[in-house]
C-alpha cells in the first residue's frame, strides 16, 4: 500500500460516488428564511454551561431559559450569556435568559422550540419524552438513557412524536472523522474487523459520603426526579453522581459512549451477539460503584470484534492519546481521535493523515471543543429542515446499548448472550438490569 495523497483520495472518492459528508447536506429548492430558534438549557453546571454558550453563540438561535435546580449555578451561567440586543430603534437593551428551577415551565412556553438536556443521566430520557410530548425538539447529552429500556423508549417516543432528537456525541460532526469513515467504507484499509476504543484519565477518589443537610441553593427533590428518593449525601452533587448506580452509568457510558460509538461507526455494525467484561474498583476504596478499570469485548455476527478499555484513575496514554479508537483491517490500520486521523499500511508505514490543532483538552469533563459547535450547528440545521442529523437518536441508541451491555456483563461476571436484532440481553438474569425502578409517579411513558 503506497502513501496516499489526501486531496487525490478525496477526488477519487467523490468521483466514485461516495459523497463525502463533510458538512450538513442542505435541502435544495428551499428559500425559506432562517428563523430564530429558541431553546431552553436543562442542567448547566458542567457540560450544560458549554452547550448554553454554544447555542447562544449560534446564528439565529436564542437561549430563552436556563433551567437548573441549583440557584447559584443557573444565575452564574445566565449572567455569562447576557448580551446587548439591537432592536433597530432607540438604545440597545440587554438580552438575558430567564432563569427557572423547573424545566417543565419552559415546556409550557409555546415560543420555545427545543430543550437541550445536560442534567444527570437519570433525567435524560424522562425529560426528553416530556419535551417531545410538549412539541419540542431535543438535544440530549449522552448517554440517551440511564438504562437500556429507557433508550428503547426514547426511540419509540421520537418515532411517535416526529421530533428532531440528536444525542451529544459530537465526534459524529467531526469533518475529519466523517472523512475517515468514508475512507474505510471505500476500502482503504480493507475489511475492518477489529476496533479498540479507550479512555484514560486520572480521576481522584470521591470518599465516603455522609448524610448532610441539603444546601439552601439546591432543590434536592427535583434533582432526584425520576430516581427513587434517598437522603442527601455530601459526595454526590454536582459531578460524582456519575459513579452511583441510582443516577449514573459509570465510565463505560460516560466517556465510553463517545469512543464505542466511533468504533461501532467505523466497523459498520449495530448490536453484538455476545458481551464479556472484566474489571473492578481497583485504584481507590470509596463510594464509587462502577469499575475504574474495565475491559469489555463485543463480538458481532459478521466476524468482527470491538474492545473497550476504560481507565478512570490512571491516565497513562495509548498511542500518546488519552482517548481514541484504533481500527484494524485486512490492509492496514486507522487511529482516530477528536483531532483527526492517521492511516497505516500493514507494514506500519503511515500512508495518510488529516489532523487539526487547537481541538481542546480531550479529557476536559465539560467537553468544550470545536466539535460541540459543529454538532450544535447540525442540530439547528435539522430543526430548520436544512440538513440531516449526524447523530439521530435511533442510531445513537445503538452505541449506548453497547455501553449498558458492558455494565450488565460486568455485574453478571460471565458472558452475556445478546439478541443481535434488538440489542437486548437474552438471559433472564441479565434482563433484570435492562430497566430500573422509578420513584412513584415519575415513570416515563409515551
Amino acid at each position: 500500500m503506497k502513501a496516499v495523497d489526501r486531496r487525490d483520495f478525496l477526488k477519487t472518492a467523490t468521483t466514485a460516488g461516495l459523497g463525502l459528508s463533510l458538512g450538513a447536506r442542505v435541502r435544495t429548492g428551499s428559500n425559506r428564511p432562517l428563523e430564530t430558534i429558541r431553546v431552553a438549557i436543562m442542567g448547566v453546571n458542567g457540560r450544560g454551561s458549554v452547550l448554553a454558550a454554544g447555542f447562544a453563540a449560534a446564528p439565529d438561535c436564542e437561549v430563552s431559559y436556563i433551567c437548573d435546580v441549583d440557584s447559584e449555578v443557573r444565575d452564574r451561567v445566565a449572567g455569562a450569556l447576557v448580551r446587548p440586543r439591537d432592536n433597530g430603534a432607540g438604545p440597545r437593551q440587554e438580552m438575558r435568559p430567564e432563569t427557572i428551577n423547573d424545566f417543565r415551565r419552559a415546556l409550557d412556553d409555546a415560543d420555545v422550540d427545543a430543550l437541550v438536556i445536560a442534567a444527570p443521566d437519570h433525567w435524560h430520557t424522562p425529560a426528553a419524552i416530556m419535551a417531545m410530548k410538549a412539541g419540542k425538539h431535543v438535544y440530549v447529552e449522552k448517554p440517551c438513557g440511564q438504562n437500556g429500556a429507557e433508550g428503547e423508549l426514547l426511540v419509540q417516543a421520537q418515532q411517535r412524536y416526529s421530533r428532531i432528537v440528536q444525542m451529544g456525541n459530537q465526534q459524529r460532526s467531526s469533518p475529519e472523522s466523517i472523512e475517515l469513515i468514508e475512507a474505510i467504507r471505500s476500502g482503504i484499509i480493507g475489511r475492518p474487523y477489529l476496533a479498540w476504543a479507550w479512555y484514560a484519565n486520572a480521576r481522584g477518589p470521591i470518599g465516603t459520603g455522609r448524610t448532610a443537610p441539603v444546601p439552601a441553593r439546591l432543590d434536592w427533590d427535583l434533582w432526584q426526579g425520576p430516581a427513587p428518593r434517598t437522603p442527601y449525601r455530601d459526595n454526590v452533587v454536582h459531578y460524582n453522581w456519575h459513579w452511583f448506580k441510582r443516577w449514573g452509568t459509570g465510565e463505560v457510558c460516560n466517556n465510553g459512549t463517545h469512543e464505542i460509538d466511533v468504533a461501532r461507526w467505523a466497523l459498520g455494525v449495530d448490536f453484538p451477539s455476545s458481551v464479556e467484561s472484566s474489571g473492578g474498583r481497583f485504584h481507590f476504596s470509596d463510594d464509587w460503584e462502577f469499575p475504574d478499570s474495565q475491559i469489555v469485548n463485543y463480538r458481532f455476527d459478521n466476524n468482527t470484534m470491538l474492545t473497550w478499555n476504560g481507565r478512570s484513575c490512571n491516565g497513562f496514554p495509548v498511542h500518546e492519546r488519552g482517548r481514541g479508537v484504533t481500527v484494524h483491517g485486512e490492509h492496514g490500520t486507522a487511529i482516530v481521535d477528536r483531532d483527526g486521523y492517521i492511516l497505516y499500511d500493514l507494514g506500519n508505514r503511515e500512508i495518510m493523515r488529516h489532523t487539526v490543532s487547537g481541538g481542546g483538552n480531550a479529557l476536559d469533563t465539560r467537553g468544550a471543543d470545536r466539535l460541540t459547535d459543529l454538532h450544535i450547528a447540525n442540530f439547528l440545521g435539522a430543526v430548520r429542515g436544512e440538513n440531516e442529523l449526524h447523530s439521530p437518536v435511533g442510531e445513537a441508541y445503538k452505541s449506548v446499548a453497547l455501553c449498558h451491555l458492558g455494565n450488565i456483563a460486568q455485574w453478571s461476571e460471565t458472558a452475556v448472550p445478546v439478541d443481535a436484532a434488538t440489542g437486548r440481553p437474552v438471559a433472564s438474569r441479565d434482563e433484570q438490569s435492562w430497566g430500573r425502578e422509578y420513584e412513584a409517579g415519575w415513570e416515563p411513558s409515551i
